[in-house]
């Protein structure tokens, strides 16, 4: 239980240090988020948990793929703020707009024999 606890006490000291800095700097703080720090950890935690590179591989690949329709996201969110959309709706839409891409881009890659 003790692992576990410094797991999620390391993983939101970093999603801390993100906000904060990105309070005090958008360049800084955009930097620090567009790193793959979440993937980095779940790397670094999957292999200390089951030494198995294989898996920690596969990991690699399937964000590879994942982290295109991330993007939706990052275009959708800025465009519905600046038409004048409340944040919590246009967060709710740009979500929404993400989960559709990865549903979409799940059945594409299905369609080309790739399974994630």
């Amino acid at each position: 239980m003790g692992y576990l606890a410094v797991k999620v006490l390391l993983s939101a000291i970093i999603v801390a240090v993100v906000s904060e800095v990105a309070r005090r700097s958008t360049l800084v703080g955009a930097l620090l988020a567009s790193l793959p720090l979440t993937s980095v950890l779940a790397f670094v935690w999957l292999y200390r948990d089951t030494g198995d590179v294989a898996r920690v591989a596969a990991l690699s690949g399937s964000i590879f793929w994942l982290a295109l329709p991330s993007l939706v996201l990052f275009v959708l969110l800025p465009l519905l703020l600046r038409a004048g959309l409340g944040f919590w709706w246009s967060l709710l839409l740009g979500i929404s707009g993400t989960a559709a891409a990865y549903g979409l881009m799940v059945l594409v890659l299905r369609r080309f024999g790739v399974i994630l």
